[in-house]
C-alpha cells in the first residue's frame, strides 16, 4: 500500500512562492513517474506538473516558467517549487503515483 502525504500549502499574496512536498511512503518511488494535479473550487481537477522516472518534466502551459517539479528518490518524495504566484492558482494541490492519490495541501494565493 502506498501513502502520499502532501505538505507545505498555505496563504501567500500574489507574486510570492511556496514549495509543496509529496512524501511517499510504502514504495520506492525512483522508478515511477510522478504527478502533481490541482483542483479550484467548482472546477474539475487539472494537471500541473509531471516528472518522470528519468527526470524528464512536463508542465501544464498555466505554469510553466513559474512551477519546478523535482524528486528526491533517496527520500522518496517530489517538490513542487512554485513562483510569482497568482490568485488563479489558488487550489488544492494534490500528488499522484499510479493508482494512488494524496489527500491534498491547499494553496490560496491573495491579491
Amino acid at each position: 500500500q502506498v501513502q502520499l502525504v502532501e505538505s507545505g500549502g498555505g496563504l501567500v499574496q500574489t507574486g510570492g512562492s511556496l514549495r509543496l512536498s509529496c512524501a511517499a511512503s510504502g514504495r520506492t518511488l525512483s522508478n515511477y513517474n510522478m504527478i502533481w494535479y490541482r483542483q479550484a473550487p467548482g472546477k474539475e481537477r487539472e494537471f500541473v506538473a509531471t516528472i518522470t522516472s528519468s527526470g524528464s518534466t512536463y508542465y501544464a502551459d498555466s505554469v510553466k516558467g513559474r512551477f519546478t517539479i523535482s524528486r528526491d528518490n533517496d527520500k522518496s518524495t517530489v517538490y513542487l517549487q512554485m513562483n510569482s504566484l497568482r490568485p488563479e492558482d489558488t487550489a488544492m494541490y494534490y500528488c499522484k503515483h499510479n493508482q494512488y492519490w494524496g489527500k491534498g495541501t491547499q494553496v490560496t494565493v491573495t491579491t
